[in-house]
């Protein structure tokens, strides 16, 4: 006699576990995208390039990514990545750390080759909107958004500071340079920003002790 619920199981192990995700493509594909877009730019990336240069197909492309825009969102997210504004215990050093990795990330070829035109095609894509906003956008700032948080703990940014307003201004300057290019993100930018914000909305004991100049008298 058969037993067929012993089958039944074996069958059901070996269609659960499928083909094994191959985890070189996962590695390759970013890798792939980020050469092109310095290459030839955004609007010129091709689903065959990418495949061809990280030596896969096309249709194991689009397993993975719903479409070209998407496969530039996930490679921006996994090479740019989402590094956390640290916690060194200076509120200061933390948010100049924190807007420095966003500076530094664009200062390549690919921010402004890529940034504008990916923008442009979030307005018409809310699927690809809210996954660059989940994947690049929101961890960076949540990360930043809790430094100026333990900024308030210690006492060097007032409690009635608008987080969200910080939050913007921090990051616009980079942003708003990547997207027009009429000025060069420059290493010290990231410590010029936070100067300026921390003069408004630092508490009177911490520009007391680090001065009206700020960052720089900390140094």
């Amino acid at each position: 006699m058969v037993n067929t619920k012993s089958d039944g199981g074996r069958a059901g192990t070996r269609k659960a576990s499928g083909r094994p995700r191959d985890t070189r493509i996962d590695e390759a594909v970013p890798e792939a995208v980020m050469e092109i877009l310095n290459e030839v730019g955004y609007g010129s990336l091709t689903l065959e390039a990418v495949a061809a240069r990280a030596g896969t197909s096309k249709p194991a492309l689009r397993r993975r990514w719903r479409s070209r825009q998407h496969l530039v969102v996930s490679a921006l997210a996994r090479t740019i990545g989402t590094t956390p504004t640290p916690d060194t215990g200076c509120t200061h050093c933390d948010l100049i750390a924190g807007i420095g990795t966003l500076s530094e990330a664009f200062t390549s070829t690919v921010g402004r080759r890529a940034l504008p035109g990916l923008v442009a095609d979030l307005a018409d894509d809310p699927r690809l909107e809210k996954e660059f906003k989940d994947t690049v956008f929101h961890p960076r700032r949540a990360t930043t958004a809790e430094a100026l948080r333990r900024g308030i703990d210690r006492g060097d940014i007032r409690p009635d500071a608008d987080i969200d307003l910080l939050l913007d201004m921090l990051a616009s300057t980079t942003y708003y340079r990547v997207l027009f290019g009429h000025l060069p993100i420059t290493p010290e930018l990231a410590e010029d920003v936070v100067s300026v914000v921390m003069a408004g909305s630092a508490t009177k004991r911490w520009r007391d002790e680090h001065g009206p100049s700020g960052v720089e008298a900390s140094e």
